[in-house]
């Protein structure tokens, strides 16, 4: 009884996790806002919590492939990193809201959060951050702006 029901939470979650799927005609409709500052997640809550993390339906997606300077903790960089994570925030917003996306989920990392990579026209949005110089691989890119 006890494996069949651990089989049966395991379907549950990969069923939880397909309905995170944004379609391209979802996606186009769906308008991201940044996070107000210490804004609780609800189970309905849409936004971008920095450049590398979005709450979609409630569900927290940490982007698995990239990391962007932090806006308020385990800051390195003073005030030159909340500008740059600021940036990489608000160039997250613009390209999903000006673009088509989908999102993949990869299983949850060891705060709890759904891993996801985010794609617009096939491109991982870290990708198009990185080559931008607002972000930088994960886990083992060069944390450049803490210099």
């Amino acid at each position: 009884m006890g494996k069949d029901r651990r089989l049966f939470r395991q379907l549950l979650s990969a069923a939880t996790l397909a309905t995170l799927m944004v379609s391209p005609a979802l996606a186009a409709n769906l308008t991201m806002s940044i996070c107000a500052p210490k804004q609780r997640n609800t189970p309905t809550k849409t936004c971008i919590v920095d450049g590398d993390t979005i709450w979609l339906n409630g569900q927290n997606l940490r982007m698995k492939d990239y990391d962007t300077p932090e806006p308020s903790t385990a800051i390195c960089g003073g005030a030159a990193e909340v500008a740059l994570a600021k940036r990489a925030t608000a160039r997250l917003r613009d390209l999903l809201n000006a673009n088509p996306w989908t999102v993949e989920t990869f299983g949850r990392d060891r705060h709890g959060r759904t891993l996801a990579t985010i794609r617009i026209d096939g491109m991982d949005v870290g990708d198009i951050l990185i080559l931008e110089q607002l972000a930088r691989r994960w886990p083992d890119g060069h944390e450049w702006w803490c210099q």
